[in-house]
């Protein structure tokens, strides 16, 4: 082989060595951008799940306070609260279920 042959293969092996390293390179960029982009679309598809939720509680906490806001919803609330009774009622307490007798085991002697 003549010195001009080994430069020119070397040359090219140091040119594809370089290649294959800028190749590898670009894909491990490529890499850490995808994960990056699929960490934030968590973290925005959960944003937007709390967002709705909010939304819901605040949708229900305006409706609890209009109800309260007026008598015919505060009165009955807060005579449950206080455990009240208007006139002609009764409170009546109701408690737990006994809990469950077993069934007898007739097979023993």
């Amino acid at each position: 082989m003549t010195p001009r042959a080994v430069l020119r293969g070397g040359g090219r092996l140091a040119v594809a060595v370089l290649s294959a390293g800028v190749v590898a390179l670009c894909g491990l960029q490529f890499e850490r951008i995808v994960a990056k982009n699929v960490a934030l679309a968590h973290q925005l598809q959960s944003s937007r799940e709390r967002t709705t939720l909010l939304r819901e509680r605040i949708v229900a906490q305006e409706r609890a306070i209009a109800r309260l806001n007026s008598p015919g919803g505060a009165i009955p609330e807060i005579h449950d609260e206080l455990q009240l009774a208007r006139p002609n009622e009764e409170v009546i307490y109701v408690r737990g279920a006994a809990p469950a007798t077993p069934e007898p085991d007739w097979s023993a002697p």
